[in-house]
């Protein structure tokens, strides 16, 4: 299993949290902070976290003078297929009925998407 499919609740409300700022260029630890500022966290805490994810390969970081900006490596959406790819290489011989099983219980919107996806494809 990869580190990103093994992430703490707070490590996916850190990573929330950059995706939800400008990421274009980036954004402080204190930027990232005072997103989760409802979660009564320490600057510190914030830090080691980001950190942490620097090291799963999750956030890229890039100095910036003193101080560093962290941005997601992927796209929310690129991380959520790369997980579904990690979920579906784990069933070996069941694949067939894991696929069988995601697609019956997708919702009617989930169903569309992924007829459209699929004639984009052809």
């Amino acid at each position: 299993m990869s580190p990103r499919s093994r992430m703490g609740e707070l490590e996916q409300a850190v990573l929330d949290a950059l995706w939800e700022l400008d990421t274009s260029r980036g954004a402080s630890g204190r930027e990232v902070h005072e997103r989760l500022g409802d979660r009564d966290l320490a600057y510190t805490t914030v830090m080691t976290v980001l950190d942490r994810l620097v090291g799963k390969d999750v956030v890229v970081r890039e100095r910036d003078g003193r101080a560093f900006r962290y941005a997601p490596r992927l796209t929310r959406a690129a991380m959520t297929a790369e997980l579904m790819r990690e979920a579906l290489e784990g069933t070996g011989a069941d694949r067939d009925q894991a696929l069988v099983s995601f697609v019956g219980e997708a919702s009617a919107e989930d169903l569309a998407a992924l007829r459209r996806a699929l004639a984009e494809m052809d």
